[in-house]
């Protein structure tokens, strides 16, 4: 992968560790050393979607929450 072609922050500017994971060069690892880092961050990957979705089902349940009666869309 080229160097403009990897992600380098969030869209927030912030740098985290995926982004310095996605700057770093792959070529001193084996194809074993491979094979697990794609595991790993495979199984990262579904943490953060599932973090997601319980991120979203509480937001969800808060909007609900403090919706006020006229705000949900019913007709008076």
């Amino acid at each position: 992968m080229e160097d403009e072609d990897r992600p380098h922050a969030l869209a927030s500017g912030r740098k985290d560790a995926a982004a310095s994971l996605a700057s770093e060069s792959l070529d001193p690892y084996s194809v074993d050393e491979l094979d697990a880092r794609v595991k790993l961050l495979e199984n990262e990957i579904e943490r953060v979607r599932a973090h997601k979705a319980r991120s979203a089902t509480s937001r969800l349940a808060a909007e609900a929450l403090f919706r006020s009666p006229a705000s949900s869309g019913e007709a008076s």
